[in-house]
């Protein structure tokens, strides 16, 4: 399957991109703890099928010192002794949150309750736009067939300026 769309060479998609960009460096700068945050994006990028994504959060991850076991383990992670109970609780909003069609109510009261006992209010509302951001860029990579495998740590941060 080859892409249909190549979004960074388009001019108005490379301007939506861009600011796209910047409003993950809120996120990225806030006080949710980056591994939280490559450990949601990477499981909500599994659950939406998004080769591009994973390979992005997989590689940024590790870049960042995470462990393959943890990452090997992202998918599986209810069934795995190697995250904490923050990460666990933030792991379950992110799937809820992304997993809106099947569950009437979205996040359920419990899920919601158990990441309040870890994340304070500023990592609560980062997590929240995460899990939005994270499935927004999944739809537009899914959308248009950007595929996997040929990411690079780091190459956006020029971007970013």
């Amino acid at each position: 399957m080859d892409a249909r769309f190549n979004l960074f060479d388009n001019e108005l998609a490379a301007k939506f991109g861009k600011r796209f960009a910047n409003a993950s460096m809120v996120i990225h700068h806030s006080s949710l703890p980056m591994t939280t945050q490559e450990l949601v994006s990477l499981r909500i990028s599994q659950i939406n099928g998004c080769g591009w994504c994973i390979d992005l959060h997989t590689k940024e991850a590790a870049a960042a010192g995470e462990t393959a076991v943890r990452l090997n383990l992202v998918a599986a992670w209810r069934e795995s002794t190697v995250f904490t109970e923050a990460e666990q609780a933030a792991l379950a909003l992110a799937e809820e949150g992304t997993r809106l069609a099947d569950a009437h109510q979205g996040v359920s009261d419990e899920t919601w309750a158990r990441a309040r006992e870890h994340y304070d209010d500023d990592q609560i509302a980062a997590l929240v736009s995460l899990v939005a951001l994270v499935n927004a860029a999944n739809r537009l990579a899914v959308i248009v067939h950007q595929r996997g495998g040929s990411y690079e740590p780091g190459m956006f941060a020029a971007a970013l300026n």
